[in-house]
């Protein structure tokens, strides 16, 4: 690491971040990142999804730090995390970023920055604002902030009612360059969120990206805005995001079906508070035959433990991320006048399902995508009142980035997995201890899960 880059990380250390001074820090001229590598998007031709190994396309690269342009800032990164799209980058699908990096970069000779041979990725961080350029105002040089990933500049109408449908809205670290992967990351004024103060610097960061289209999804009224009573199915009820959504449910007073692929994770949701659950392994539901064709027994089977669970009633909404596996089944179980909000599609993007379900029992799929400034401001509120936990269960430096990402793809882990950036050890960025210890058995309740222990301590409010 370069000399001027352990100033940069001591500062923020000693607690020196918000001092007058701060913005006068010298900054270094290079960084570390996590990239991927343009002259290798073939790498993986002829590989089925599974065989292709994240640990072979991560790279942790010295790289130039980029200069903060309008309406942008830099932020030292003390840690991130992984999401799903980590794993689609690293694996290049459903098609190379690089794509989307140069079709950006053709918008501005600002955004020509992004057109790079390598992508710097990530979409979430948390850490302390080095720099701002131009027209910030609202954050300044030493506020510690999380960063959300809805990078767009609304200079077009269509966003300004719903951001999320500007049509240069994209995906920041996954669409764009200089994600939070790395040891300074850039940023849009607009993405910038006050960082939780009783959360340490890898849990804070472990939040944005999950959290903020969980909230869209269940609580905005840009989706379902589930209510008090409703029966809310939840597909991989403790994985980064349907762990949000099980809280959001519980939250509302709705009833969720958790669904999980163990007994371990039946252990946890029901430790959270699920009056229902299903394991879908122990169950052994098969919805496709070897044959490619659609198995309707089984997801009738599927329908009909819901029944017996609920006295009847079937899911007034149905969380759905997993895609291609399950979309089927979730469009049969929902209630006649019932929604099925869908993002993601971690098993694929092509869907099938017999539309008569849909049509002729008057139900309504809603796509969801990410969320826009307000829905991520006000999620990360939520986190910062302790009505929210997060959901990490390990955290890697940014050197093992890559086997990070390789058990995010095989589904190894609880919840999220976090990467420790610039902060040299976990546990640090706490300045609320007492509201940290008032809440510290939700805070470890997923860390604790991953060392086989499910309890839940109860705590003072």
């Amino acid at each position: 690491m370069p000399n001027d880059m352990n100033a940069v990380r001591d500062a923020i250390l000693s607690g020196k971040a918000g001092a007058p001074d701060y913005s006068a820090l010298a900054l270094p001229k290079t960084m570390r990142a996590v990239t991927t590598h343009k002259d290798e998007i073939k790498m993986f031709d002829g590989l089925e999804t599974r065989q292709k190994d994240p640990r072979r396309s991560l790279h942790v690269d010295e790289v130039p730090v980029p200069e903060p342009g309008p309406n942008e800032a830099l932020v030292a990164v003390m840690a991130s995390s992984i999401n799903f799209n980590t794993v689609w980058t690293a694996i290049f699908e459903p098609l190379p970023t690089f794509q989307f990096l140069e079709r950006h970069a053709k918008r501005s000779p600002w955004d020509k920055r992004h057109d790079l041979p390598y992508h710097i990725i990530g979409s979430d961080a948390s850490g302390v604002i080095l720099r701002t350029g131009p027209g910030v105002t609202v954050f300044k040089p030493g506020d510690e902030v999380t960063i959300h990933c809805n990078y767009v500049d609304l200079q077009s109408p269509e966003g300004h009612d719903d951001s999320m449908l500007d049509p240069d809205q994209r995906i920041w670290g996954f669409e764009t360059n200089f994600g939070g992967l790395a040891e300074i990351a850039l940023v849009r004024a607009n993405q910038l969120m006050p960082k939780p103060a009783h959360l340490t610097w890898e849990e804070a960061a472990s939040m944005p990206l999950v959290n903020s289209t969980a909230y869209r999804m269940l609580v905005s009224h840009n989706a379902t805005q589930i209510k008090q009573g409703d029966i809310v199915l939840v597909w991989g009820a403790v994985g980064g995001m349907g762990g949000f959504a099980l809280q959001y449910v519980l939250n509302a007073g709705a009833f969720p079906i958790a669904v999980v692929s163990s007994e371990e994770r039946a252990k946890l949701c029901r430790t959270v508070g699920a009056r229902w659950v299903i394991d879908r392994n122990a169950e052994g539901y098969r919805f496709w035959n070897p044959d490619g064709t659609q198995n309707l027994g089984e997801i009738r089977r599927f329908g009909k433990k819901i029944r017996e669970l609920t006295s009847g009633e079937d899911p007034d909404v149905v969380f759905e991320h997993p895609g291609r596996e399950t979309f089927a089944a979730s469009v049969f179980v929902a209630r006649p006048g019932g929604k099925v909000v869908t993002c993601a599609s971690t098993s694929g993007f092509m869907h099938e399902y017999d539309n008569r379900y849909l049509w002729m029992n008057k139900k309504r799929i809603i796509g969801s995508h990410f969320a826009n400034y307000r829905e991520a401001w006000e999620a990360n509120r939520l986190v910062c009142k302790r009505a929210i936990h997060p959901l990490l269960s390990e955290t890697y430096p940014l050197e093992q980035t890559g086997e990070a990402a390789y058990r995010v793809h095989r589904n190894l882990a609880f919840g999220k997995i976090g990467v420790l950036c610039l902060a040299p050890e976990e546990g640090l960025g706490v300045h609320d201890p007492d509201g940290r210890a008032r809440h510290i058995g939700q805070i470890n309740l997923y860390r604790n899960a991953a060392k086989g222990e499910f309890r839940l301590v109860k705590t003072q409010p």
